[in-house]
């Protein structure tokens, strides 16, 4: 690839002898290549030893026996559930939701900015550039809950997107959550402006990106969708929610509205390129194709898919037709992993067991979910989620010359198919966040710490309402 012209006196981080995965429109690798960062933005990719002459090199890696690859990005999550991991382990959606709502009502700012500690360090430290949070749990006097997340986002060095989320329908409406966890229509939408006036940066490599993101049908009034979607059209700015997650919801939006989730959402404004919904598993031909038609997004979280009985999202026939399609953790609660490079083989190996079978996915298009489907989704293609001069520096080093790779010859099947790789080098916007599979950013004990205690704290809070 050609390089692009960087500014004179930028400092240059030079990679050179690794195997290169650029995830760009031709799907291009190179062997033995090397990257070459300026600043912020990456300058060039190629074959064989990096540029002679480079000016103001202030590192250079050797990287033999690694793949390097775009940074992963994460679609859908929800860091408070970081500190209710481990419990209705034997649930399906709905009554999980019904058994943790009492006990998520109860978070308040010091809980959720551990959590959100928690949550960013795990996705981080296993190569996560670019994460995003659905938080839609916003108590009365609980305190600034989406500055307590996008100040953890900001000092773990991550690029991030918080989709702010809502609920106005509780259990006196017909929904799931109790009355005390949710927000009035009008509250929802204040505070959603707010939180855009406040901290949403349309720049090309802005660090902080908002979303309006009402949670999911049977929480929210179609008044709060339908508003929301003028909201956010109005502002500029991405939409997100749940949609088609289980057999039950689709069976509550035929009660509720005499049509199915994809319906009902193109009804509220809820389809199009700027929109993007978790799970999407009980989708029909006709779902599929109004996702196609509009370019509305699908955020697959096969883990937590599992996890609740969800079933299998039909993820082969989204990108057949053109659905952009990206992958999430989902919130802790659901996956108590919480690591996104680890859905690189789940969600290859859970749609191999579907209708497609062993064609479903390979390697190269579970990577490809993982990094430039996630960065279609969340609006940012042009900047991240491939490794192409002039895109942002994102990327991650995975070092694949240990014992749990070392006989896979072809890099990017030991990266999706073998164990989790270790992270040598994981640089966002050209900074290290992570060095030598640690966290350079944060302290990983300090944090473990923090939201054991908090976790505690909130169960002794439910126990006692």
């Amino acid at each position: 690839m050609a390089a692009s012209a960087a500014p004179e006196h930028v400092e240059r981080i030079v990679i050179e002898n690794c195997s290169i995965a650029t995830v760009d429109a031709d799907d291009t690798e190179y062997a033995s290549g090397h990257v070459v960062v300026a600043g912020n933005r990456i300058e060039s990719v190629g074959a064989g030893r990096a540029p002679e002459g480079l000016a103001d090199v202030v590192r250079r890696i050797d990287g033999t026996g690694h793949l390097v690859t775009p940074g992963l990005i994460n679609t859908h999550h929800h860091f408070y559930q970081w500190i209710t991991r481990g419990l209705a382990t034997d649930h399906n959606l709905f009554d999980w939701l019904v058994a943790l709502y009492p006990t998520w009502a109860r978070i308040d700012e010091p809980m959720v900015r551990a959590a959100a500690q928690g949550s960013l360090a795990m996705m981080a430290r296993g190569g996560v550039t670019t994460a995003m949070d659905h938080h839609y749990v916003y108590p009365r006097g609980a305190g600034d809950l989406s500055g307590a997340i996008i100040g953890a986002a900001r000092d773990m060095g991550v690029r991030f997107t918080l989709a702010r989320g809502s609920m106005d329908r509780s259990v006196k409406d017909g929904g799931l959550p109790p009355d005390f966890a949710v927000e009035t229509l009008d509250g929802a939408l204040a505070g959603t402006e707010a939180t855009i006036d406040a901290y949403h940066d349309a720049s090309f490599d802005a660090m902080t990106q908002i979303a309006a993101a009402p949670c999911s049908p049977f929480s929210i009034s179609t008044e709060l969708l339908r508003q929301g979607a003028e909201l956010a059209r109005r502002k500029g700015v991405r939409m997100h929610t749940h949609g088609s997650e289980t057999v039950e919801e689709e069976k509550f939006c035929h009660e509720l509205f005499g049509m199915g989730p994809t319906d009902y959402f193109e009804s509220t404004g809820w389809l199009g390129e700027d929109v993007w919904m978790a799970h999407c598993v009980h989708m029909n031909d006709s779902d599929i194709a109004a996702f196609a038609r509009t370019g509305t997004g699908v955020a697959h979280c096969p883990s937590s898919n599992a996890r609740l009985a969800a079933g299998i999202a039909r993820v082969p026939d989204m990108l057949a037709a053109g659905v952009p399609v990206g992958l999430g953790v989902d919130g802790t609660a659901s996956n108590e992993s919480g690591e996104l490079h680890t859905e690189l083989r789940n969600a290859l190996l859970i749609n191999r067991l579907g209708a497609h079978r062993e064609k479903a996915l390979n390697a190269r298009q579970a990577l490809r979910l993982g990094t430039y489907g996630g960065a279609q989704v969340l609006g940012r293609a042009g900047q991240i989620g491939s490794l192409e001069p002039g895109k942002l520096a994102d990327l991650v080093l995975w070092k694949l010359d240990t014992l749990a790779h070392a006989s896979i010859a072809d890099p990017v099947t030991a990266l999706v198919f073998g164990a989790a790789a270790p992270v040598t080098l994981s640089l966002v916007d050209g900074r290290p966040v992570v060095e030598d599979d640690h966290l350079i950013t944060a302290d990983e004990d300090a944090i473990a710490r923090a939201t054991r205690d908090e976790a505690r704290r909130l169960a002794r809070i439910a126990a006692g309402a």
